[in-house]
């Protein structure tokens, strides 16, 4: 029997976590024809959320087409235009030749080489002139409205790692391009989404940025530990096991409601469970995940300068003044204006963040292994 939990990749179906609320928000502004930023740290279910609602949305109304785009690995404004025209071109053609066709009506001018594997329906190779392009983005950056007023569709372009933008050569001049351009659309909507949260917040909030109030700004929270416990519950009853509320909130609450690791620890402790999951094998099952990813945790601690090591562990032990000379002086952390620079390069390398004017550890298991194993020795 396959573990009714998943992590790692998108959740969708029954192996979803509620989260209904969000799911109805976010279909009703697919429907409207509004922009939406949903911003939360990796791994909270940004992905599955939208795949999600994207897909109730088209069930409702074929009309509504979904482009998917994932910037992790895009770097350059180059880059960026050959996967924005390949996922259009694919999200908007049911067949290669329909494909192939469209290119060559919109974007002919841009297209050096196009190549079609006949044996591999998804295969296809796109080359563009990237000298031309410069010359003329925006007919690139309006191709999904051109190819939405044809068809007579609704186009979504939902982008993830969207911050990744900033890091292009010139990303305010980049920005100020997309902005242009996109904001006239009235037949291609965009969902913006991405983790790094104090980057898309500058993208996003800042008056001075080109994408300040471009649309609807959600702020993705949490899952309960009431919600996720029931979660919990109705999968280990869908496989014939049992797990009790308390036992399932606890699981849920050793993770801090991480999604990711509410998954991950919930299959840990369904592995162990023959028929009934009691606090013990929660236990058990959260130190056999510790042990886990002890090495990785280690690696990544290795590589951080003793000031940022010694910055963390004053966090853990709930410290609030640090830039006070005592706590300075304590942790050896050099100067005020020096916590200030670790503080921005923890975060910059998404080991914390601040929220409500509250350092939090991004990682749940992060902070548990310094804490009991780390900090210990």
């Amino acid at each position: 029997m396959d573990a009714p939990f998943v992590f790692g990749k998108i959740a969708s179906g029954i192996e979803f976590t509620d989260r209904s609320a969000e799911t109805k928000n976010l279909i009703s502004n697919f429907n409207s024809g509004s922009n939406n930023i949903l911003i939360s740290p990796r791994r909270w279910g940004k992905s599955s959320l939208v795949a999600k609602a994207a897909d109730l949305a088209h069930k409702k109304n074929k009309k509504l087409v979904f482009c998917f785009i994932d910037l992790y690995n895009v770097r350059t404004e180059e880059q960026f235009y050959q996967t924005l025209v390949q996922q259009i071109l694919k999200a908007t053609s049911g067949k290669l030749d329909e494909m192939l066709a469209t290119a060559r009506k919109y974007i002919g001018q841009f297209m050096p080489k196009f190549t079609i594997n006949p044996g591999d329906s998804g295969s296809m190779s796109l080359s563009l002139d990237w000298k031309e392009i410069e010359r003329q983005p925006d007919e690139i950056l309006n191709l999904a409205e051109k190819i939405a007023i044809s068809k007579k569709i609704r186009i979504i372009i939902c982008i993830d790692e969207f911050q990744n933008i900033s890091e292009f050569l010139y990303p305010i001049a980049f920005q100020k391009k997309l902005r242009a351009n996109w904001q006239r659309h009235q037949n291609t909507s965009y969902c913006l989404y991405g983790s790094k949260r104090h980057m898309l917040l500058n993208v996003f909030s800042s008056p001075s940025a080109p994408f300040y109030k471009f649309g609807n700004l959600i702020l993705l929270e949490k899952i309960s530990a009431s919600d996720l416990a029931s979660f919990i519950i109705k999968r280990f009853l869908d496989t014939g096991k049992k797990i009790e509320p308390e036992e399932a909130l606890l699981l849920a609450e050793k993770v801090e409601c991480h999604t990711y690791y509410v998954q991950q620890l919930a299959q840990q402790a369904w592995l162990r469970t023959n028929k009934s999951c009691n606090a013990s094998i929660v236990e058990d099952s959260f130190e056999s995940l510790l042990n886990q990813l002890s090495l990785l945790f280690q690696i990544q601690t290795d590589s951080l300068p003793a000031t940022q090591i010694n910055f963390m562990k004053a966090v853990i032990e709930n410290v609030i003044k640090l830039s006070s000379t005592e706590v300075i002086r304590k942790y050896h952390l050099g100067t005020s204006a020096n916590v200030i620079r670790i503080r921005k390069a923890l975060i910059d390398k998404e080991i914390i963040d601040i929220q409500s004017d509250k350092i939090m550890f991004l990682d749940p298991m992060y902070k548990q292994w310094l804490k009991g194993y780390f900090y210990r020795n």
